[in-house]
């Protein structure tokens, strides 16, 4: 009998002796969610790490040998979208529609469809090609494809499941999975629950709140144990605002919204088109234009293009170079445009966020705005443009909030949400994700009925 047969054996035979029927139930249900949360802490924190390494190797490049990235950046746009190519289709761009998607399949007849989008390959293939792509400069996050990968770590641990095991719900499973995967990528909780809810399913919170709480809470302190107590950004100056700087919000969040969802528009766009291509030279051909279009602003004009743009934030966000230049946030714009449509793996929660920070600091560079009512303006802006890409008007100002502690303007940031939300519907009532999840859902469906056909032939 080998070491785990033995010690599935020796959970069975305690549990059988034990009294209460229930809650040896409870207790055996608990258990995969908490192994599964701290396997997603550890990986979301190694993928942090390297994805911190990544950017600096980028900035040393930019700083010391610009001219490189020429040949760095069409070489990691091919490679990174190559892999993708070759071994996990699925794990292209953020990772979050493909949870989406996961979830409506997840029932026992799209089992084989349900492991397209999420399984060890996935999480392999995933963390390598965005890698590869920040290193070249790609204008991509690691947030939504943290959010796939935790996914699939609650996939992978509820298939290897015993029989005798109690059943648990694979939907549930899966968006706890995601919960906590957004929870441990940004150190946000209340974020990841937030998410769960507004996002990922319709279902009543009743059904799955227990396993929802302690994935997010174990995901959660054991990235706090490794990378310490951080916030995602840090403590903006807010006090002291002026009295008409609620007119200033709702203005600036409906810009960002609009841009937000006319960025999301273009991506799909581009897919769309994209999805004409027959041959691989087209696609090496689309990579090596995208990538030098970024390289050639980045190198003649300004690098911010470059990168999540993290560094945007705490630059507007918390030192006397507050404003934006007026070009700025065209380039925080077309930078994930750019690099989303490559077909590699990498999200836009962070490039959304820089976007958003960038048209907020160069609005209030025009106004002459006081640090305090700036950052408040920039902080609007990031609620504005992540909502206007994503439609989740409460995630969005949870994240914000949480990734800088600033209760005092909580409702001034779900005012820039719902605002960002309303005006986002003059572009497209439906979400950039939800567009992306009916697209992967028909892909999933099309193989499946070719396979057949390949088997005959």
């Amino acid at each position: 009998m080998s070491v785990i047969s033995r010690i599935r054996y020796r959970i069975k035979i305690i549990f059988e002796k034990a009294g209460n029927e229930q809650l040896k139930k409870n207790l055996l249900r608990a258990i995969p969610f908490w192994i599964a949360s701290l396997i997603t802490a550890l990986l979301a924190v190694l993928y942090t790490k390297l994805f911190g390494f990544a950017e600096e190797g980028t900035h040393f490049i930019v700083k010391n040998y610009s001219w490189l990235l020429f040949i760095i950046t069409p070489l990691c746009f091919i490679v990174a979208w190559w892999i993708v190519k070759k071994f996990a289709p699925y794990s292209r761009g953020s990772g979050i529609p493909q949870v989406m998607a996961a979830i409506e399949l997840a029932n026992p007849k799209d089992d084989s469809k349900v492991n397209r989008l999420l399984s060890l390959r996935i999480i392999i293939v995933k963390i390598s090609s965005s890698l590869i792509l920040i290193f070249g400069g790609g204008a991509i996050g690691r947030e939504g494809p943290t959010i796939q990968i935790a996914g699939s770590v609650f996939r992978i641990v509820n298939q290897w499941l015993p029989q005798w095991w109690p059943k648990i719900s694979k939907r549930n499973m899966i968006m706890t999975g995601a919960a906590a995967g957004l929870a441990a990528a940004f150190n946000t909780p209340l974020g990841g629950i937030v998410f769960a809810v507004e996002e990922l399913t319709k279902t009543h919170i009743n059904y799955f709140k227990t396993a929802l709480f302690t994935a997010i809470i174990i995901a959660g302190l054991t990235a706090q144990a490794l990378l310490g107590p951080y916030l995602f950004l840090g403590y903006p100056k807010v006090s002291n605002l002026s009295s008409y700087i609620f007119f200033l919000v709702i203005g600036v969040s409906a810009v960002s919204g609009l841009l937000g969802s006319c960025m999301s528009k273009v991506i799909l766009l581009l897919l769309h088109w994209k999805a004409r291509f027959r041959f691989t030279y087209q696609h090496i051909l689309y990579l090596v234009i995208c990538s030098l279009m970024i390289v050639a602003i980045a190198h003649f004009f300004d690098n911010k293009i470059l990168g999540s743009g993290k560094d945007i934030m705490t630059q507007t966000l918390f030192t006397t170079d507050k404003y934006s230049d007026w070009y700025v946030p065209g380039l925080r714009i077309a930078g994930p445009i750019l690099s989303f449509t490559s077909g590699a793996a990498g999200g836009v929660f962070a490039p959304s966020l820089s976007a958003g920070a960038s048209i907020g600091s160069t609005i209030a560079g025009w106004l002459h705005l006081s640090e305090a009512n700036a950052n408040l303006i920039i902080l609007a802006g990031m609620v504005g443009f992540l909502t206007g890409v994503t439609r989740t008007p409460f995630t969005s100002a949870i994240l914000v909030l949480e990734m800088t502690d600033r209760h005092s303007v909580i409702l001034y940031l779900m005012l820039a949400a719902l605002v960002s939300n309303l005006i986002s519907l003059l572009i497209d009532r439906h979400s950039f994700y939800d567009r992306l999840k009916i697209q992967y859902l028909q892909e999933v469906k099309h193989e499946d009925r070719r396979i057949p056909d390949t088997k005959k032939g």
